[in-house]
Order: C-alpha cells, then sequence, then structure tokens
C-alpha cells in the first residue's frame, strides 16, 4: 500500500506524536475494506503509540477513526485516504495525537471556545485539490473542541449517499445534517460562520491597523511577489487576501515554473505564503476587498465593514473562471454544472458530460474525464480546436470522446434538482440540437475580478485593468500586477514577475511622493 519512501517519511512523522492514538476500523470482508485494513497495519507497525482495533459500530464500510488515548473519536474517514488526501491523514494522526498546530493563539482559543454540538460530514474526491484544505480544517477544529466531530467521506465510494444527497460538486459540507457549505474553505472561513461575533471582532481588529506604505490586494502569485519584494525594501507591507494562493489553488499541476520541474497547486499555493511569512508582511487572509477610494492615502473597504489605508496599493487579485452566460448554468452550478473536471469528474463516473471550451483547458478537462465517464462530448464555437496540436492528437484518439465545432451552446436543462441535458446551436446550419447528460463542465477562459473597481480605475473593454510599464494604474499611488491587469500571456512566471514589478513601482512612488522614515532607513 505504502512504498519504502512513504512508509520512511511517515515514520518520521510519527515521532512527532506526543500521546497514543487509536485507529478504530469498522470494515467487512469486501476488498475495500481489506485494503484500508493493508493501510491501517502499516501505519500501526511505524510507531509504538499507533494501535489498530476492528468494531462492529454501525459505521461506514469501510471506515475508521482516529482517538488519542482514554477519548472518544472525534475524526473519522470514510473511505481510503490517499492521493490528495493523504497529507490529511497524515496530519490527522498528529493532529489527534496533541502535535501542536500551526495556528495563532487568538484562532485555537477561538475553536475552543464554540459552543453547541457540531457534526460535520464532508464530501471528497481524492482527485480534489480543493477538497484537503476543508478536511484539514475541520479534523483540527475536531481534535480542538470535544464538541466538534468530523467524518471525511469519499463521494466516489459511497455513490449511493452521493445520489441521496444531491451531491455533484466537492467539496460539499454538511453540519448536524443539513448543507453548510461548498468549495474551499478554510479555518477562518468555517470560524466566520460558526462565530456570529467574529466579522464584527475581525473588523474592529483591521480597523485599529495602522498606514502600511504598501497594501497589497490578493494572494496569488503575483501578490506574494509584491509582498516579498516591498518587504525587502524595509517598508511596512500588508496583503489582504480571499483566499492565499488564488487560482494555484485550483490548478492540478504546475511544469512550467522555471527551476521547478513538476509540483501541485495547492503546494506551491502554500509555498508561496510560507515565503512571504518568512518577511515582516501582514498577512490577512479571508477578506474580500469591496471598494477601493483613492487619495493621498488610499483606502480599501472590506465586505466585512473594515477599512484598510495604505499610502499605495498593490491590485494582484486575479481572475476566475469565465461562465457560458446561458439559461441554466447558474441555476444549476454544483449540480451538474462545473468547472473543475479534477475535483468534481469522479462524481459522473459512468455518466454522460460535455465540456464547453476547445482551448488547452477544454481539451485537457475532456481527455481527463475520458477515462473517468461514460461519454465526453468537446463543444467549441469556433470552426476549428483551439489547443495545442499534441492534446488535439491525444483527444481524438480516445474512444468515448466525441467533438463538435462551430457549436454554440444556447441552455442548460435540468428537472429543477440537477442537470439532464444541454443546448446547442449549429453556426453553420443555425440548426439547434439537444443531448441528454448528466454533467457540464465550462472550460472558457477567465475573466478578471474586478468588478468591484469599476468607476475607480481605468478598465479595458475585456475588464482588465490598464497598467503602464512599471504597474501604474490610471491612479496615482495604486499599482497592479498580474492576471487582472492587461499584461498579456495570464501564466503564473509571468504574473510573478509582474508583482515584483509593480512593487517596485510602488516603492519608486513613495521616495519620488515623499518616502516614509522607513523606506529610508
Amino acid at each position: 500500500m505504502l512504498d519504502t519512501a512513504l512508509q520512511t517519511q511517515l515514520k518520521a512523522y510519527l515521532e512527532k506524536l506526543r500521546k497514543p492514538i487509536e485507529l478504530i476500523a469498522s470494515v467487512d470482508a469486501s476488498p475495500k475494506s481489506q485494503e484500508l485494513l493493508t493501510l491501517l497495519r502499516q501505519i500501526e507497525s511505524l510507531s509504538s503509540k499507533v494501535s489498530v482495533s476492528l468494531r462492529d459500530d454501525g459505521e461506514r464500510l469501510p471506515s475508521f477513526a482516529i482517538a488519542a488515548a482514554g477519548e472518544p473519536a472525534r475524526v473519522r474517514f470514510a473511505g481510503i485516504p490517499l492521493g490528495h488526501e493523504f497529507s490529511s491523514l497524515v496530519l490527522a494522526l498528529l493532529q489527534v495525537g496533541g502535535h501542536p498546530p500551526k495556528l495563532e493563539p487568538e484562532v485555537i482559543a477561538q475553536i475552543q471556545a464554540l459552543e453547541g454540538e457540531h457534526h460535520f460530514e464532508t464530501y471528497m474526491s481524492l482527485t480534489c485539490q480543493n477538497c484537503p484544505e476543508v478536511v484539514q480544517s475541520l479534523n483540527l477544529m475536531a481534535a480542538l473542541n470535544p464538541r466538534i466531530t468530523h467524518v471525511t467521506i469519499d463521494g466516489a465510494l459511497f455513490q449511493d449517499e452521493v445520489q441521496q444527497r444531491q451531491i455533484m460538486a466537492v467539496p460539499s459540507i454538511f453540519r448536524n445534517g443539513q448543507a453548510f457549505g461548498q468549495g474551499r474553505m478554510g479555518v477562518a472561513e468555517i470560524l466566520a460562520r460558526l462565530d456570529t461575533g467574529a466579522a464584527q471582532r475581525s473588523a474592529a481588529k483591521l480597523n485599529d491597523k495602522p498606514v502600511f506604505d504598501v497594501l497589497i490586494v490578493g494572494g496569488g502569485p503575483a501578490g506574494a511577489a509584491a509582498a516579498v519584494y516591498a518587504a525587502r525594501k524595509g517598508i511596512r507591507t500588508g496583503v489582504v487576501a480571499e483566499r492565499f494562493g488564488g487560482q494555484t489553488l485550483d490548478t492540478l499541476g504546475i511544469e512550467n515554473f522555471i527551476s521547478v520541474a513538476h509540483t501541485e497547486g495547492p503546494k506551491f499555493a502554500n509555498a508561496l505564503e510560507q515565503h512571504v511569512r518568512e518577511y515582516e508582511v501582514d498577512v490577512m487572509n479571508a477578506q474580500r476587498a469591496e471598494k477601493l477610494v483613492p487619495g493621498e492615502i488610499v483606502e480599501v473597504q472590506l465586505a466585512g465593514g473594515a477599512t484598510l489605508k495604505s499610502r499605495s496599493v498593490i491590485v494582484s487579485t486575479g481572475a476566475r473562471w469565465r461562465e457560458v452566460n446561458v439559461p441554466g448554468e447558474r441555476e444549476y452550478r454544483n449540480r451538474g454544472v462545473a468547472y473543475c473536471p479534477h475535483c468534481d469528474g469522479p462524481l459522473f463516473k459512468g455518466k454522460r458530460v460535455a465540456v464547453i471550451g476547445g482551448g488547452n483547458s477544454g481539451v485537457e478537462a475532456a481527455i481527463d474525464l475520458a477515462g473517468i465517464v461514460a461519454q465526453v462530448t468537446l463543444l467549441e464555437f469556433a470552426d476549428q480546436l483551439r489547443a495545442d496540436a499534441v492534446l488535439v492528437a491525444k483527444l481524438k484518439s480516445l474512444p468515448n470522446v466525441t467533438v463538435t465545432t462551430g457549436a454554440q451552446t444556447t441552455a442548460i436543462h435540468g428537472d429543477g434538482h440537477k442537470v439532464n441535458g444541454l443546448a446547442y446551436t449549429d453556426r453553420a446550419t443555425g440548426q439547434s440540437h439537444t443531448l441528454a447528460l448528466e454533467g457540464v463542465f465550462v472550460q472558457i477562459g477567465l475573466v478578471p475580478n474586478t468588478e468591484w473597481l469599476k468607476g475607480t480605475l481605468e478598465l479595458s473593454r475585456h475588464g482588465e485593468i490598464v497598467v503602464d510599464a512599471k504597474g501604474q494604474t490610471s491612479v496615482p499611488g495604486v499599482f497592479a500586477a498580474g492576471d487582472v491587469t492587461t499584461a498579456p500571456f495570464k501564466q503564473i512566471i509571468i504574473a510573478a514577475g509582474d508583482g515584483a514589478k509593480a512593487a517596485l513601482g510602488a516603492f519608486d512612488h513613495l521616495i519620488r511622493s515623499g518616502a516614509p522614515a522607513a523606506a529610508t532607513a
């Protein structure tokens, strides 16, 4: 199950256990149960502080709970947590075993102070790169608070539950049997939903912050690079981000960042944040900017009610998946309409799906899905696919993929609960067609996150922030970098370079406009 190298690494981690833990297995004679039991026995063999027991406790089969000695189990995995969830398993072992979490003391206190009973269930897939953050956050909260429990459920393994609860996107989170949320979220976002006073306390704390020299809005590659370059100038630097890592959190594999042969999006995002935190940068996560107020001191108003002030601002809010904007798309979002094939693909095993978009993203999505679903229909608006030739060749070699070019999607149909069809028009003949299917994956590019800036900064007709060679926008003291700007070629490495350039541009602006004391120290 675990190769020698992985066992060696896990053994080293398990040496950090501060108290004994028990792995309580709920299994039967099925192959998956025996596979799980093999994994648990391997883990047991790596540490004297780990023991395995079998229990017929009426829980999902196969599953296992992790319990600290003398305490009831509050963390459970239903399925075999390998793939993207192996790191969640390792962290859960350590957290239940008393290893101190990497959280601010006030956040730990906030988790421990939560009242009431909170029984969480998270449905995930082992190929979902957005799921581990949710799983790890809820496992940690369960380890810290005896009134919280969490079960992680592999949706591909428990298809009956997925169908019954009409889950068509992961991660899907339930609390006390009721839907709690969908999509990536961390400890801060979960606490904000559970602790009703958290938003007000956070806003008050943010309002009290002194004026920054450089405030970066957005925590993707551009924002992270800007933060590092600004902080190295010795000026007061802050980063306010809805989620640190930006689009890289939704990227499966990264193979074109020079000097890094291969990495995964979430791992890359974590490295970005850790690099930034090596400097004196005030990182403010889980905060969304709503308004920019220009002036000698620029103000950034946040959704939670707080206002941050800075002598200069760098906007690096990135972009998001572009919607196809047809009837039914928003109505059936996460109910058959999806934007992440790696995350949600396993939920459509054996079903019929369509991919809208014939660029690299769309063709890669179709190739990935073809190995899971029964039939893939790729629809491209143009007369030919726009993807790289090597990808197109691979796509055309797959027997369960149909490619339709010159197709304009006109509607996504459903039965009121989930998707059951798609309509498109043949642009050459004008003839309308309908496809019967269960899923639609939209892969038609990106749209910049600039709605909150309309009327404040000059934007292109595509909604991108217009910048000059130094990243300066139309407003003095306000710079921008990355995919949110008019800079061509939306690539991670280009965004990072733009972030560094914008930070240097902002520093130059501060010097010329009367540098703060910190900048001239």
